[in-house]
């Protein structure tokens, strides 16, 4: 019996509280905490927590975290949405860089891409829509 389950990512950022802001303006996650020291906090995304440590504390760790880029992802943070126009202009307006428009790909989702301002890449995508 298998009872593994992936319960969270951290992504390493400058601002921890300011990222968190930024993910409620951006696509409307609420802050689930912020530890007083302002070095980790979590959004409310659901039954996988979305965490976020700042670069200085990872440092502090005695790792040496390297810095997001979005235009050399080496992964990507998606969201799921029914409209992918209306999710892209209220990121855009709350301070994405854009990256990819609205596009319609061959397995039936339609995807957009922005980042953060920490340079991560991040697909705001609909449901995979089963061809038949």
């Amino acid at each position: 019996m298998n009872n593994m389950k992936f319960k969270y990512t951290i992504l390493y950022v400058k601002d921890v509280a300011e990222t968190l802001r930024f993910f409620n303006r951006a696509f409307g996650f609420k802050q689930a905490m912020l530890h007083e020291s302002g070095d980790y906090g979590e959004l409310d995304t659901g039954s996988t927590t979305l965490s976020f440590s700042s670069l200085k504390l990872m440092t502090d760790m005695g790792k040496t975290p390297g810095r997001a880029n979005s235009s050399k992802p080496t992964f990507e943070i998606a969201f799921e949405t029914d409209n992918v126009p209306a999710a892209l202009a209220k990121a855009l307006k709350a301070g994405a860089t854009f990256v990819q428009g609205v596009e319609d790909m061959p397995w039936g989702q339609t995807t957009a891409y922005i980042s953060d301002s920490n340079g991560f890449l991040i697909e705001i995508c609909t449901p995979v829509r089963v061809q038949s």
